[in-house]
């Protein structure tokens, strides 16, 4: 709780790193958006415009209120003041504020699986579509390879990810402070040039834009892309805190409007020659001429801060998803003793794999908005749902909690609509990658349940005396000294009929010490417990480790620093019983015993289960074994194969015929 206040305790080094680590995304918004939109306007299709003229005074202040309006209305609001609110002891993100309200509906998992979907597949065209704009922007003025150089940067950032970023984290902070700096100065220098601007303030001109201009529906889907890293300020409340997060927004902000109001002044002086493109991109223009190269290093570094958000946030996303059995054990690294800090090989270069491939598919910035905006705006839609739950299991008042849902959900809808006018465009990229990761989660966390519907619970406590007598039983070889079981049982009165078929008659297994190790994922993230009952003194014991959802499940090492401290308080003794050994005193060896479910082929289940079931044992083929999971030594793990569900006798009907 100490490291949570910390965080959130507002301080000049907080507020920099936030500037670094959360406004990468929409930070470099203006890289592409006004591009974007304009492009929409003047009707562009391989360079030629379509529709010459359209860009009036009344047009181009219509587009910089739905930008400012899009700011304050879906970021400030929305994520900055309501959002933020929803703190799970420090953290953020939609998995942890799925954690806080899980209990509220079952339901609930699906919005929280489609918007953890929807942010991985953002993972993927933002660093393509940021790194991409940025390096085009050389193209003013070189005739050079922007493809290839794109993917060598990408290339190089996933490459980096296994040594882990603490230092380039650290240059993080002062690279954007720099660039708002920057973007607001480069803005400033035109907005004195044509005070007039600033009527774009007003949303009126918004509001007359969307009425009378027939584009205004596919507009949206171009304004939309200001307020793309949105998501990025809940995902990293933990990394900076609540405070530190809305101290730096006001600058944020004030830096982005003033660009944005830069770019709409040269827009407005160059409406007859303006062609939205690479060439000609409005941010790049505003840029006095011996800056040009200066800017395209400043906006790559930046370009590279944004990707790098995304591909933690990924990471973090990916590992709490496992704590969560939303998706298949896969390996995670700690690169660093940094806080948070981890590294998923499979993801990085899953992300690598589609960041190139969106860049070769594309090739160009401009193509690429299509498919950008498009998922982010789905997980928008799916954190309104959540943050409605959870404001009202705070118990806010219920008009209040409808003003905030129905607002949202008109606004982001809107989003929705006219970003799916981009979907032959580009935009079914978006959906297929989505579509694949939600199966995966899916089927995942579905066959989870199904597995539990087949788990037979017997109670523990009519086979004490049975365990106690094979335990003495010294006609029976002895197994192991000390004999580990994973439970999934609840309850210590419950074990799962499997362990006890294992223990007693597949393969009597006498030992001296019978454990049994359950762990619970906690709704909290860092919560680190556990509690020890001893069901038959000094013979049948069990630990529940209660564990945060952001916490590493390593059994094997949690189990032996628990054994140490019983050992320490005398209250179990793990001393080997083979004379030769217990006169020197030296402890008895340990065994774990993972059973393994595998489906029969006389299992009975619908095509939709079975489906699920076939799906989810090939993933889990895929990933990680048990025990390199649960982070066992492969050496003293034995793994036995059961049936998911068990045929009897009394399933099969035979005649007997007559002789």
């Amino acid at each position: 709780m100490s490291n949570h206040k910390n965080v959130n305790a507002l301080t000049a080094g907080g507020v920099l790193i936030s500037l670094g680590i959360v406004f990468g995304d929409i930070g470099t918004s203006p890289l592409y958006t006004l591009n974007a939109i304009f492009k929409i306007i003047l009707g562009v299709h391989g360079g030629v415009v379509a529709s010459p003229g359209a860009i009036t005074p009344d047009v181009v202040l219509g587009v910089l209120s739905c930008i400012i309006w899009t700011l304050t209305l879906q970021t400030t609001i929305k994520y900055v003041i309501i959002t933020l609110r929803a703190d799970n002891k420090g953290e953020g993100g939609i998995f942890s504020l799925f954690s806080l309200v899980r209990k509220k509906a079952k339901w609930l998992v699906i919005p929280a699986i489609v918007g953890g979907c929807a942010l991985l597949a953002d993972g993927i065209i933002t660093p393509s579509i940021t790194v991409t704009s940025a390096i085009e922007g050389l193209t003013n003025k070189f005739d050079v390879p922007v493809i290839p150089i794109v993917l060598s940067i990408l290339t190089v950032l996933f490459i980096i990810q296994q040594f882990g970023t603490n230092l380039v984290g650290k240059l993080f902070g002062p690279v954007m402070f720099i660039w708002f700096a920057v973007l607001g100065l480069l803005g400033l220098m035109f907005i004195v040039k044509d005070l007039s601007i600033l009527k774009a303030l007003n949303p009126y001109y918004a509001v007359h834009l969307l009425v009378t201009n027939h584009n205004a529906f596919y507009i949206l889907g171009g304004v939309f892309l200001c307020t793309t890293g949105a998501e990025a300020l809940y995902s990293d409340l933990g990394h900076c805190g609540r405070n530190n997060i809305r101290i730096s927004w006001v600058f944020v902000k004030l830096t982005l409007i003033l660009n944005y109001l830069g770019q709409g002044v040269w827009i407005l002086q160059n409406s007859n020659s303006f062609v939205p493109g690479a060439k000609m991109n409005p941010f790049f223009q505003i840029i006095p001429e011996q800056y040009q190269i200066a800017m395209v290093i400043l906006a790559t570094m930046a370009a590279i801060i944004a990707s790098q958000a995304l591909i933690s946030g990924s990471f973090t996303l990916i590992s709490e998803a496992v704590r969560l059995n939303l998706w298949p054990k896969i390996k995670i690294i700690y690169p660093t003793v940094s806080k948070g800090q981890l590294y998923v090989p499979s993801i990085n270069w899953m992300l690598w794999i589609g960041c190139c491939g969106i860049v070769l598919l594309f090739r160009e910035s401009e193509r690429m908005d299509a498919a950008y905006g498009l998922s982010i705006t789905i997980a928008m839609l799916m954190t309104t749902i959540l943050v409605s739950f959870y404001l009202r299991s705070r118990r806010f008042p219920k008009y209040s909690i409808l003003i905030f849902f129905l607002t949202y959900i008109i606004i982001e809808g809107t989003f929705l609509v006219s970003n799916l006018t981009k979907f032959v465009h580009g935009g079914w990229v978006t959906v297929l990658i989505g579509s694949l990761l939600f199966t995966i989660m899916w089927s995942w966390f579905v066959a989870r349940k199904i597995k539990n519907r087949f788990v037979k619970y017997v109670e523990i406590e009519d086979y004490y005396e049975i365990i106690s007598e094979l335990s003495n039983d010294e006609t029976v070889p002895k197994y192991s000294s000390q004999l580990v079981y994973l439970t999934s049982a609840n309850f210590k009165t419950e074990i799962e009929s499997k362990i006890i078929y294992s223990i007693i008659q597949k393969e009597p297994k006498r030992a001296d010490v019978y454990w049994l190790v359950h762990v619970d994922v906690m709704d909290e993230p860092y919560t680190l417990d556990y509690k020890v009952e001893f069901l038959i003194p000094g013979k049948l014991i069990r630990i529940d480790f209660k564990l945060g959802f952001r916490i590493e499940q390593r059994v094997n090492l949690l189990y032996r620093k628990v054994v140490e401290e019983l050992v320490k308080n005398g209250e179990v003794d793990i001393t080997s019983q083979y004379t030769s050994l217990n006169k020197h005193k030296i402890a008895g060896d340990f065994r774990f015993v993972l059973l393994e479910k595998h489906l029969s082929k006389f299992t009975k289940l619908s095509f939709y289960e079975r489906t699920i079931m076939d799906y989810y044992f090939i993933l889990k083929k895929l990933s990680l074994s048990e025990e390199r999971s649960f982070g066992l030594d492969s050496s003293y793990v034995d793994v036995e194969k059961v049936p998911l569900i068990f045929v009897t006798p009394d399933d099969i009907e035979l005649n007997r015929l007559p002789v």
